[in-house]
């Protein structure tokens, strides 16, 4: 069979974003591999009537290079003459879209990557997903592919809307930017959100779309990490069920701060926790969706909750990119919009400081003394349709030198309406944005109230144009964090091992080990079996002098035989503590094993003999005063995630409050002290209404030891409890622990 006409030898491929007639290697590694499949210039296509969908949507969008259908018997698709199979390609295909059933397609690939194509995409089902043989056909998938990039299988498909390509079997709701060749990149595990995503009517533009499916091959940080190559991706946003390898997506994470190109998450579902056992409170606070919070708080992902919230902020960073500051100005003509705007900033964290004297000064000559100038600013209707005096107005505002500057209009229905005096307003705003070069915001209250039209001119402008009030906050909320972590990176060079107390923060990696299955840790869904017989919980004492050898304060105390207690608890001093120590004893106070502020050797005595059942051990310890607040301190091992940090309100408030926060480590001090601030508990270490002010810095200390043991028996540690830490006015004692170590490190 002779070749198309559009033939050529595209056994190289340009990468993502390079100008045409530019060649990559084609042997090139990682990203490489995946920008020849992403940006091809040849593609085959197998199967029926999906595969004759794609070639229709190539051309839809434009795409010029090379379609082949490939099919056993047909002898054309879409006017295009049929090859019978891979070996008959005119060479070996950018790219390939294979909807074929799942045996057929492992045979597909196969052949793809011995002649040394670029990548594939699977569509079919009936792979991992459905178990069974599933998996096995899955894994013969992975190693048909060989070294040639994959995406799915199970997986809708891929769109690149810069360079016209539709690696897609269905309709679509995006098209080719028509200005600024540049936007937004999407991937999501779900076909069918990638599909609504595309449809979108926000005035959003769309750079990628990109469905991953069961990530058998090109895993979501892959992926994320080849977008990050191109320079016209402006933001990048990603619907999560699961991370596979939360190491390589911390690393990719970093990589895009290090760019400034915005990460948003929207996470769904739960993981698989790993190691975890009932013996402390800290597990059951650092539970998955605290565990991808504390990762994504680390490199500067927001995290939205719900389709809209996505979308809005990828518009927001795509105009905007991160912030450098929290403060906002915000103009419209009712006293209930700025309301409004008022109570949602104040929600998330948004400042709205009161107007520099001079722009005070400019605004009242604009308004008169019927308007009050403040901010937000109720400007009135008495400007409304004066183009001149509105064009003042919004520069004068502008010129507050904020970090967003918001005007809230909804325009009126188009059917029904004359909206010529809001368009009056719109060509003001735009016309001070011009004059001032001040980061500029139109804001609907409603999602509907902005045709999307206006949509597309505001970002031509360089204004972002935001749909509905609390995602445009929430949007303005996720730009500041992201500005604040980009500021970070630029001033911070990640050091393996090192923790960047000087910098501000900690941008490692988070240290994920997986040296728990190897050295006997309980790791995985067999935790609950195994525990017991691959680990050793220390007692209390032993737990504190661990912890004391790496700074950790604790109360002066000593450890006696039943008959010595009296006599013990008199050398220490009244009032005392006394608690039963066994190995086996974790949850100690709900046993009856611990008796407070005993002031007599008769107290000491009785509350000794009450406890004989539980041990014939007894730590007696000084009674701490003046303490300011309980914390409770702990570490858990996750399977995916590693090492976690959870600090909260300690004591008997740990289930009541629910307060806590949980860090992946290593962390810093810095990172601790910003840990401490989020905690509703924090008035009261500060100080809460004249009160004494709890020691903080040794807080922070002591913290930072137990994350220092933690590190040095990273290998070896299950979990770690210090509940609670009392916090004096001058120091600290961290007056319970207990340790959870495999028993190959106690051996």
């Amino acid at each position: 069979m002779s070749a198309p006409t559009n033939a050529a030898d595209t056994s190289k491929a340009a990468p993502v974003g390079t100008p045409p007639g530019t060649v990559a290697e084609a042997d090139a590694p990682g990203s490489a591999r995946l920008q020849r499949l992403f940006s091809p210039r040849s593609i085959a296509v197998f199967g029926g009537n999906a595969a004759a969908e794609v070639i229709r949507q190539c051309r839809k969008l434009g795409f010029t290079g090379a379609l082949w259908p490939v099919h056993p018997t047909r002898r054309e698709m879409e006017g295009l003459p049929c090859f019978a199979d891979v070996a008959s390609l005119p060479t070996a295909p950018d790219a390939a879209f294979i909807a074929v059933p799942a045996a057929a397609t492992v045979q597909v690939v196969g052949a793809l990557a011995a002649r040394g194509a670029g990548g594939a995409i699977c569509y079919a089902s009936g792979f991992a997903e459905v178990g069974g043989e599933g998996v096995t056909l899955q894994q013969q998938l992975v190693a048909a592919a060989a070294d040639m990039a994959l995406i799915g299988p199970n997986c809708y498909g891929m769109l690149n809307y810069l360079d016209g390509v539709a690696l897609w079997p269905d309709q679509h709701g995006g098209q080719r930017p028509e200005r600024l060749q540049r936007g937004v990149a999407l991937i999501t595990q779900s076909g069918n959100i990638g599909l609504n995503l595309s449809m979108q009517r926000r005035a959003l533009p769309l750079a990628y779309l990109v469905t991953v499916g069961n990530q058998a091959g090109s895993s979501m940080d892959a992926i994320l990490d080849a977008l990050l190559d191109d320079p016209r991706v402006t933001a990048i946003g990603m619907h999560i069920e699961g991370l596979d390898d939360v190491a390589a997506f911390s690393h990719v994470a970093i990589k895009a701060l290090q760019k400034r190109v915005p990460l948003v998450a929207l996470k769904a579902g739960s993981s698989e926790l790993g190691a975890r056992t009932t013996m402390s409170h800290t597990s059951s606070l650092a539970g998955p969706d605290a565990l991808y919070d504390a990762l994504f708080a680390r490199c500067g992902v927001a995290r939205v909750f719900d389709v809209a919230s996505l979308l809005e902020t990828l518009k927001f960073l795509h105009v905007h990119c991160g912030l450098q500051g929290n403060t906002i100005a915000s103009a419209s003509c009712s006293g209930g919009e700025a309301s409004l705007v008022a109570d949602l900033a104040q929600a998330h964290g948004l400042a709205m400081p009161e107007l520099p004297p001079a722009a005070h000064n400019r605004l009242l000559a604009v308004l008169g003394d019927k308007v009050t100038v403040a901010n937000p600013l109720d400007y009135h209707t008495y400007i409304w349709g004066d183009l001149a005096a509105q064009t003042a107005c919004f520069a004068g505002l502008m010129d507050c030198g904020f970090d967003a500057h918001l005007l809230v209009l909804d325009f009126p229905r188009a059917d029904r309406c004359d909206g010529a005096t809001w368009h009056t307003t719109l060509d003001a705003f735009v016309t001070a944005q011009k004059q001032t070069g001040a980061a500029a915001v139109v804001l609907t209250s409603l999602p509907e109230g902005l045709p999307d039209d206006l949509g597309q001119r505001l970002l031509a402008h360089g204004i972002a144009p935001m749909q509905g009030t609390a995602d445009c906050l929430l949007a303005i909320a996720h730009a500041a964090r992201i500005g604040a972590a980009q500021a970070r990176a630029a001033s911070t060079r990640p050091v393996a091992g090192v923790s960047h107390a000087s910098a501000g923060t900690n941008l490692q990696p988070a240290s994920i080990s997986s040296a728990g299955a190897d050295r006997g840790v309980a790791t995985g869904s067999g935790r609950d079996a195994g525990a017991g017989a691959t680990s050793h919980l220390l007692n209390e004492v032993a737990s504190k002098q661990a912890l004391a050898a790496f700074g950790l304060p604790i109360p002066q105390g000593v450890c006696v035989a039943a008959h010595e207690a009296a006599e013990a608890a008199q050398r220490i001093g009244f009032p005392v503590v006394v608690k039963a120590v066994s190995d086996r004893l974790a949850h100690k106070t709900e046993a009856g094993g611990v008796r407070l502020n005993l002031k007599s050797a008769d107290q000491v005595q009785a509350a000794v003999a009450a406890m004989a059942h539980l041990s014939d051990r007894f730590l007696i310890e000084q009674m701490a005063s003046g303490v300011v607040a309980e914390i409770i301190v702990g570490i858990s091992r996750d399977a995916q995630f590693g090492l976690a940090l959870t600090l909260g309100a300690g004591g008997i408030w740990v289930e009541l409050w629910k307060d806590s926060t949980t860090l992946l480590l290593p962390v810093s001090q810095s990172d601790i002290h910003a840990a401490l601030q989020g905690l509703k508990i924090w008035p009261l270490l500060n100080g809460y209404r004249g009160r004494r002010a709890g020691d903080v810095d040794a807080l922070v200390d002591a913290i930072g030891a137990i994350a220092a043991y933690a590190q040095a028996q990273a290998d070896s540690l299950l979990e770690l409890d210090v509940n609670p830490i009392l916090v004096l006015p001058q120091g600290v004692l961290a007056v319970d622990a207990l340790i959870h170590l495999s028993r190959a490190a106690t051996a």
